[in-house]
């Protein structure tokens, strides 16, 4: 390999650069993809203990939402059609008070994070109703860049749109970065 690389910088040529994971990035759910099943409800209809569900959104560069930014149109576009990275899809159950849970958990999920190079990252665990409050998920799979991410993710929920689409930061190896600055 040592004459490989030798070779290739003498020669000019380069050999090809692999790009890092993210450490972290937005997600913006398009609430118009949000879809759960009839029961369990409460009598309004609305999702209850124990009812499945799938909603997708998009993936932005972090700090693409920070204060309060939505990152979705009322038609469920993306508000910034240039700067997404990916898509997310999200499947689970609602705990708790279902859609009325205030505080703790409100879902159990698995969430697949598909990136526009075709790199996929996996987590599962509970999600918060609590804004601003950071809940660690663990890392399930991944591919590419992705493919050694892990043990675990840092969510937090940055709010709701008018509709209850989930805003979110996602951070990678939270632990290990706390860890570095220390």
């Amino acid at each position: 390999m040592k004459f490989l690389t030798i070779t290739a910088f003498a020669t000019g040529l380069a050999l090809p650069a692999f790009a890092a994971p993210l450490s972290g990035f937005d997600v913006a759910e398009d609430l118009s993809r949000f879809v759960h099943a009839a029961a369990p409800a409460f009598d309004d209809g609305s999702p209850a203990y124990g009812t499945p569900f799938i909603t997708q959104g998009y993936i932005y560069p972090a700090g693409t939402l920070d204060g309060g930014v939505e990152g979705t149109l009322p038609d469920g576009s993306p508000a910034f059609p240039e700067k997404v990275i990916g898509t997310w899809t999200c499947d689970g159950y609602f705990v708790g008070e279902g859609l009325r849970t205030l505080t703790g958990d409100i879902v159990v999920t698995r969430q697949v994070y598909q990136f526009a190079n075709g790199d996929v990252l996996i987590s599962q665990g509970s999600e918060l109703a609590d804004i601003g409050v950071p809940v660690t998920r663990a890392v399930t799979g991944g591919t590419g860049d992705y493919a050694a991410a892990g043990p675990a993710l840092e969510q937090v929920l940055l709010g709701m749109t008018d509709g209850y689409g989930v805003r979110l930061q996602v951070a990678l190896e939270p632990a290990r970065q706390r860890a570095a600055l220390d």
